[in-house]
């Protein structure tokens, strides 16, 4: 089977970020199959375009056999303003819309496109028409709900024009898959979505590095080389932005007198420098900020930690999303501090793998640590019980074979 796949975000060889398609790539080429992604340039960590593709307007390699990968271009002001934003996001969708009519060479099957950002649905409708293919819709966020609760969307028109868009995607889409249960009841209850078109492909867990270190990973020789011996860690993985809110991680670490506990925050992202000056200007000597680390890296962070911590701002969209780093912390056997409501908190509580409080309250998310670390044995339960949930429920491997069926149906039926 043939797919075109359509991700702006898909990461280049061991960047940090959420690689769900990065690893799902992997299985699909590996049992045979081929593979042609067309994605951006931009490094969206750092909102910088890499040195190599400078004044390049498209770029192409090979992962590896079977997988290749064009990258087209993206403005650079991606995290400047809001305008800015904007047009990283169109000018993806031109250059795209290009790359694929021009480089994307040979017949394909299907195309699959994962949004956010919405726009990309734009690539996907116009590339399915040319070259006359079925294509799947991804929903991984409810956009544009999630971009007008955090404010990077206010101009009513834009708003206005992205809703209408939504629903014209939808309805064009000859399968849609939502990434979790809530996903999908919004779909159906609010945006007249038939029930038949939706599919459940959740994010998963990668086994496949965790695994490996588990069983020969030096713990303790890692905490020593990175100041961390005889610590209780809780490390956050991820993006420094608006939507994370890691100010309630800094506001937790005042009420924090414990010098034995540390707050790792890994990544970065256009809010990183504030939160940096802030903890400067707080005086706190409890939080650690470390600079983003390839994949292959990130999980002798969190296997060194303790706990990891899921969070995100106080809004309602955020409680119909599952958070990708909740399932790295699972996969490394590591109780979750969750900040995020809604459905992301019922699978915490359903496979008891950590603690829910409440987002956005710092004294109470110290609390939560506080507890965790003076109940170290329950925690390392906790711990336990997500790794086997995880592996019972939302093993890549198994999930990536299962969506690979849903596209040869869709290829074959239309």
């Amino acid at each position: 089977m043939k797919i075109l796949l359509i991700h702006q975000y898909f990461l280049e060889q061991n960047d940090p970020g959420g690689s769900r398609f990065n690893e799902m790539t992997k299985v699909w080429v590996r049992e045979g199959h081929e593979v042609t992604v067309l994605c951006g340039m931009l490094n969206y960590v750092t909102g910088k375009i890499p040195e190599k593709y400078n004044r390049k307007f498209v770029a192409e390699s090979e992962y590896e056999p079977r997988l290749k990968v064009i990258r087209s271009y993206v403005s650079s002001n991606y995290n400047t303003s809001f305008l800015g934003r904007l047009w990283a996001y169109f000018s993806f969708v031109f250059s795209s819309i290009w790359a694929g009519v021009f480089k994307v060479k040979g017949k394909h099957d299907v195309i699959l496109v994962t949004s956010p950002p919405l726009f990309v649905g734009i690539t996907a409708y116009i590339l399915a028409k040319i070259k006359r293919l079925p294509f799947v819709f991804e929903v991984r966020d409810l956009w544009p709900e999630s971009a007008i609760d955090t404010g990077v969307i206010t101009n009513k028109w834009i708003i206005k024009f992205a809703y209408s868009f939504e629903a014209f995607i939808y309805r064009r889409a000859h399968l849609i898959n939502v990434l979790t249960p809530a996903f999908r009841d919004q779909l159906i209850e609010k945006k007249n979505v038939v029930e038949e078109k939706i599919i459940f492909i959740p994010n998963a867990a990668d086994f496949s590095l965790s695994d490996q270190l588990l069983s020969n990973f030096d713990e303790h020789q890692f905490r020593k080389d990175n100041g961390l011996a005889g610590k209780f860690v809780v490390t956050y993985v991820g993006a420094h932005g608006v939507a994370n809110h890691l100010d309630q991680l800094l506001d937790a670490a005042e009420f924090i007198d414990d010098h034995d506990i540390v707050i790792q925050l890994i990544g970065d992202g256009m809010e990183k420098n504030k939160l940096i000056n802030d903890a400067n200007n707080r005086g706190l000597k409890n939080i650690k900020f470390v600079n983003s680390v390839p994949k292959s890296e990130v999980f002798k962070y969190i296997l060194a930690s303790d706990m990891g911590a899921s969070v995100l701002k106080k809004v309602d969209t955020f409680k119909t999303i599952y958070s990708n780093k909740t399932f790295d912390y699972m996969a490394c056997k590591k109780p979750v501090l969750l900040a995020i409501d809604g459905v992301s908190r019922e699978l915490v509580e359903k496979a008891d793998c950590g603690v829910f409080v409440e987002p956005e309250n710092g004294k109470v998310i110290s609390e939560a640590i506080l507890n965790a670390k003076n109940n170290r044995e329950l925690y390392l339960k906790k711990g336990e019980n997500g790794y086997n949930y995880a592996k019972q429920n939302f093993d890549r491997k198994v999930l990536a074979n299962h969506y690979l069926e849903h596209l040869k149906n869709i290829s074959r039926n239309v």
